[in-house]
């Protein structure tokens, strides 16, 4: 590994905790929008627009840690992600589809992008591949909009996935701050 400087290496251990909260939230939301995305009811509704504005506390506290520039874009598609979501609740599955996609692409490019920058901090290497893969997932929710019977349970599963990577990158960053600090 690279050696990091002392204000990276002080960093990581709130990026860490952030990993670690972002696994909980997705996997309890997923399990929710599971339970009521049978329909666009508006529980469902909530969720869609609840996971974006975390999303942009995520990135709050993790600019105010980090100041990484590229975690204000995010905060921004994100804060739009929740408006648009909100919009789309209220016309059906395939416009939440078409948003949530499109939240779904451009937000990995940015993940993508910060990962990258970040690779010297270690645990990255979950993140460049999850930002990627959000990009072609986002795709194929736009995708499955146009299809007759689209559904909202592949949204949770793009959640779940999403926390897999997270889980990954927490522990990788933490083995790679320990290496760091010479522990």
């Amino acid at each position: 590994m690279t050696t990091l400087d002392n204000a990276t290496v002080a960093s990581a251990p709130v990026l860490r905790r952030l990993y670690f909260v972002r696994v909980g939230f997705a996997v309890v939301w997923a399990v929710l929008l599971g339970v009521t995305a049978s329909d666009l009811g508006v529980a469902a509704g909530v969720l869609l627009v609840v996971y974006p504005l975390f999303d942009v506390a995520a990135a709050v506290v993790d600019f105010r840690s980090s100041r990484a520039r590229e975690l204000i874009l995010n905060i921004v598609i994100s804060s739009l992600a929740a408006v648009g979501l909100a919009l789309a609740a209220t016309s059906g599955i395939p416009a939440v589809l078409r948003v949530f996609g499109g939240w779904a692409i451009v937000s990995g490019v940015v993940q993508l992008i910060l990962a990258v920058r970040r690779r010297k901090l270690g645990g990255q290497a979950a993140m460049i591949f999850s930002g990627g893969l959000s990009t072609v997932i986002g795709t194929t929710f736009i995708v499955m909009a146009s299809r007759d019977n689209a559904m909202l349970t592949g949204v949770a599963g793009y959640a779940v996935g999403g926390a897999v990577f997270f889980l990954i990158s927490a522990i990788r960053l933490g083995r790679a701050v320990r290496a760091a600090k010479g522990n």
